[in-house]
């Protein structure tokens, strides 16, 4: 049966993932000293291996070659054996008839082998060869006269074994000393990441974001470090944002609500005395009426600008092409149903853009209400739309009394009003939220005036390529089948 999809890796990667990184670099540390310890192990053992039989047939191959001349002299019956002296190689004359002869004291040699026999009878001029057997033997057979001489010897492990329990000692204190130095190395590495790690656990519980982490380390260490400094400096910013943000909305809201909750305890105050008819006037209390209205429309849009710009650039709006002439149009449509007394004069090409549809008509419209706020009863607010080489240019003007050179480089901040506009209605937040569109969108926001001496509001935008008029066939389609 399969494992099922989403299940939990198996218990030794589990208990794996859940290991320090010191204890993983500690532990791959010993392994690879492990794995190298017994790879060099197995290379030197083939190597010693080697070099000890070469040398043991060389000098199986120098014996039998004397034992043979001997022979070749003496003949293979009459040739001295001397006694076997307890230790040290060992010799057989293999005679014509198949007989064999040894010294005496001699430990009996295997039996001579079917090769060894073809030896003696002339098929081949010598054999080495390996016993199997319990002693293991390396014998080797050399032709002599009519018949073979041979000298063994007994295989001798001990060297081997010698060595692989030296090299067995010697890769356990390895594994030691690499699980020590990879412990150690991991230890000092990862000393800059501990102390980052306690900075970071430091900001979490005091909330403190002022302190930097000293940038100490080299290479991967440091890039994070100023990765996490950008980080907290971003968060710095971000607070002291939306510090001045709250400060900002709540100065602008306390004077509509004064007023607001003034008015209505007057109302209220009447209201319970019974003298509501007599203290105000049809006309008096219509006009409170229309007041109290205006300030309640008047916080609404100071809410909903609010809310739009503490949104910065989050939006579910998707990015698609579009033609910036409709955004233009339908922004100045509202304008007109919102304030029916303005007047807008369009004069737009059209221009395709990528971007947000609902962001780009707020920001437009927005504009177009700045330009409402200035323009004289009779002079209309012109807003052009053209192409001007890779942009889109939009530029919105007013017949006002324009924008003092003073006032530009803050034009665009949060509830900035001028002071000829204090008077007016509005939050100061309009020409903030056109500016964080239009910079959302890769575009550029300025100010100038206009050549009927009011302000020019001037938008680039970058320009896309317009969708193709036709759907492009597929290779091979027909027309006809359309």
């Amino acid at each position: 049966m399969s494992r099922p999809a989403g299940r939990e890796p198996r218990r030794p990667t589990r208990w794996w993932r859940r290991r320090s990184l010191r204890t993983r670099l500690t532990v791959i540390a010993a392994t690879a000293i492990a794995v190298s310890v017994f790879v060099g192990f197995q290379v030197a053992s083939e190597l010693m291996d080697w070099e000890l039989r070469d040398t043991a047939e060389n000098q199986l191959r120098a014996d039998s070659r004397v034992l043979a001349t001997n022979a070749q002299r003496a003949g293979l019956t009459q040739v001295q054996l001397p006694p076997y002296p307890g230790s040290g190689r060992l010799v057989r004359v293999i005679l014509p008839d198949g007989a064999t002869r040894t010294p005496s004291g001699q430990p009996a040699l295997p039996p001579v082998s079917e090769q060894a026999e073809r030896v003696a009878q002339g098929a081949s001029a010598d054999l080495m060869e390996s016993n199997d057997s319990d002693e293991g033997y390396l014998v080797y057979t050399l032709r002599a006269g009519d018949g073979a001489v041979q000298v063994a010897q007994v295989a001798d492990d001990s060297p081997i074994n010698q060595f692989g329990f030296g090299m067995l000692l010697i890769g356990l204190l390895c594994v030691a000393g690499g699980a020590l130095v990879g412990r150690t190395v991991a230890r000092t590495g990862l000393a800059p990441i501990d102390r980052l790690t306690a900075a970071a656990v430091r900001v979490a519980h005091t909330r403190e974001l002022d302190a930097d982490i000293p940038d100490e380390g080299g290479g991967e260490i440091r890039r994070l470090i100023r990765s996490i400094n950008d980080m907290l400096a971003a968060l710095r910013d971000s607070r002291r944002a939306q510090r001045l943000l709250a400060e900002d909305a709540a100065h602008e809201l306390k004077t509509p609500l004064t007023s607001l909750r003034l008015n209505v305890e007057l109302l209220i105050r009447l209201d319970r005395r019974g003298t509501l008819d007599s203290a105000l006037p049809a006309e008096s209390r219509t006009r409170l009426l229309n007041d109290v209205g205006a300030q309640v429309a008047e916080l609404s849009t100071l809410a909903a600008e609010l809310t739009d710009l503490a949104r910065g650039d989050v939006s579910d709006e998707n990015t698609e092409l579009l033609d910036l002439a409709d955004v233009v149009v339908a922004a100045a449509t509202r304008a007109r149903s919102r304030v029916p007394d303005i007047e807008v004069a369009l004069d737009v090409t059209s221009v395709w853009v990528s971007g947000r549809p609902a962001a780009l008509q707020r920001a437009v419209l927005n504009l177009i209400d700045n330009a409402g706020k200035w323009s004289p009863a009779d002079q209309p607010v012109q807003v052009r739309l053209r192409a001007e080489g890779t942009s889109a240019v939009l530029e919105v003007d007013d017949a006002g009394p324009g924008i003092d050179a003073a006032d530009v480089p803050r034009v665009f901040d949060r509830f900035y009003r001028a002071a000829g506009a204090r008077a007016l209605p509005g939050s100061g937040l309009g020409l903030s939220i056109v500016q964080r569109v239009v910079d959302a969108h890769g575009g550029r926001v300025t100010v100038a005036r206009s050549e009927r001496s009011g302000a020019l509001l001037r938008v680039d935008l970058p320009a896309a390529a317009p969708p193709d008029p036709f759907p492009r066939l597929a290779p091979g389609e027909d027309t006809a089948a359309r």
